[in-house]
């Protein structure tokens, strides 16, 4: 399955509200994401609110529009647009990263 990463910028002022968001999502927002097939999904904040998630998600393309179209992912964006700087991605838009360098792959290539 493809790992994807990606990046945000949380306000630096709203970081602790960042946190305490992700410290308790919503359960009904938890289920939406894995039913929309997006696994070992993890977030990473840097203190600056630099923000790196990464995910396994077979085909994210029909992974986001799967939890967009449901009514938790607008609620939960919604809550969570103000935490963000303007302009720097949002919970449909995520930067991606391209993948430069995967241990694993070049070590089973030897």
């Amino acid at each position: 399955m493809p790992r994807i990463c990606f990046t945000l910028q949380v306000r630096p002022d709203r970081i602790e509200d960042y946190r305490a968001a992700h410290a308790a999502v919503w359960p009904d927002m938890l289920r939406a994401l894995a039913d929309a097939g997006w696994r070992d999904y993890q977030l990473f904040l840097r203190p600056d609110g630099l923000l790196v998630g990464t995910a396994d998600v077979a085909d994210l393309a029909a992974a986001q529009a799967a939890v967009a179209a449901t009514e938790v992912s607008a609620r939960w964006e919604a809550a969570m647009a103000p935490l963000f700087v303007p302009g720097t991605g949002d919970g449909t838009r995520k930067p991606q990263l391209d993948l430069v360098f995967d241990l694993d792959a070049q070590l089973a290539a030897l």
